[in-house]
């Protein structure tokens, strides 16, 4: 059976499950051809198959990240897609194979950093996790914390807890005293109780 028809929309369902139970067949069966039938569906003229298409693949990324990384360029061409759903996808399917496939990340941060520009929340998030695990490779260590102290420069407030959180766990000690300053200068804006003190423990770990 072609992998079009094990899709949730080919199978009338609205949740993901059936994509999820694909990508777990593909991964456990190493099926190649599978995933490229995949990433030719992202071209397919119904937006409901790519939008299956690109879930299956970041969901086999997280499986089998080796079955989904020969197809890195074209989830980085999807980056500037007219559909925002295909967007946050291609990025969430990038960050599943970022700890496997740094190196193409890394040459293609200018991509990933102007669709996080440009993007939704869910595409901010996915380009922290790519920088958080880039930036525990010593080679990419200083342009990454660097990257990532600018993220928290202009995150949005509901994100900029988890983001805080995610540095912080690899940051280098001669950049602390700068996280610290943007954290602190905006520590005011975040007035969700639970949030500021997510925030203020993260400050006050840093400050050690």
């Amino acid at each position: 059976m072609p992998v079009i028809d094990k899709l949730a929309t080919s199978l009338n369902r609205r949740d993901e499950e059936p994509n999820k139970q694909l990508a777990r067949t593909i991964a456990e069966a190493n099926n190649a051809a599978a995933v490229t039938e995949l990433v030719s569906l992202l071209q397919h003229k119904d937006k409901n198959i790519q939008s299956d298409a690109i879930k299956v693949l970041e969901e086999t990324g997280k499986l089998s990240p080796e079955l989904v990384v020969p197809y890195t360029s074209e989830l980085v061409g999807l980056l500037q897609h007219n559909n925002n759903r295909m967007v946050w996808g291609a990025m969430a399917a990038l960050s599943a194979l970022a700890p496997v496939a740094p190196t193409i990340l890394y040459n293609n941060l200018s991509a990933i950093l102007d669709a996080a520009a440009k993007g939704s929340v869910i595409t901010k998030d996915h380009t922290v996790k790519i920088l958080t695990i880039l930036a525990a490779i010593p080679a990419y260590t200083d342009d990454c914390i660097a990257l990532l102290l600018d993220q928290l420069k202009d995150a949005p407030v509901n994100q900029l807890p988890t983001y805080a959180e995610n540095t912080a766990t690899i940051v280098a000690p001669n950049y602390r005293l700068e996280m610290v300053r943007i954290l602190s200068e905006r520590l005011p804006e975040v007035t969700q109780d639970a949030k500021h003190r997510r925030l203020t423990k993260v400050l006050q770990k840093l400050q050690k």
